[in-house]
């Protein structure tokens, strides 16, 4: 039990400095979600291939919320990280940024791409201990 919430812990840490270094301001609501999105799917990747079915639903029961809004807070959080952020992570992790012109990803594949990359983060940081 206490090694998986250190597990958690230790997630959440990767996950916030994610979220930061793709410039996600913490104010947000949608940042919180995306965090627990991220958590989430570590623990459940069936999640992210039903995102509005299973996803967003259990983000809105832990913050007590509805779906919509749950959805509508990371599209909004996406879109000021798409736009306000710092250009070379966002390429870094996507392969494409605003200043390439390209439109910003999905709600889905913003939160797989941050979940597959902390994934391989803290796996990478797990097996160097």
């Amino acid at each position: 039990m206490i090694n998986e919430m250190a597990k958690r812990v230790e997630l959440e840490r990767y996950a916030t400095k994610a979220l930061s270094d793709l410039g996600v301001p913490t104010h947000l609501k949608g940042y919180h979600y995306i965090r627990e999105s991220v958590l989430i799917s570590q623990t459940d990747m069936e999640a992210l291939n039903s995102i509005t079915k299973l996803l967003y639903p259990e983000v809105a029961r832990i913050y007590k919320t509805s779906i919509q809004k749950v959805e509508r807070a990371i599209r909004n959080a996406i879109l000021v990280s798409w736009t306000r952020g710092n250009p070379a992570t966002i390429e870094k992790l996507f392969g494409y940024s605003d200043a390439t012109g390209k439109v910003r990803p999905t709600n889905s594949e913003y939160i797989a791409r941050l979940t597959d990359k902390i994934c391989l983060e803290y796996k990478a940081v797990s097996m160097a201990s």
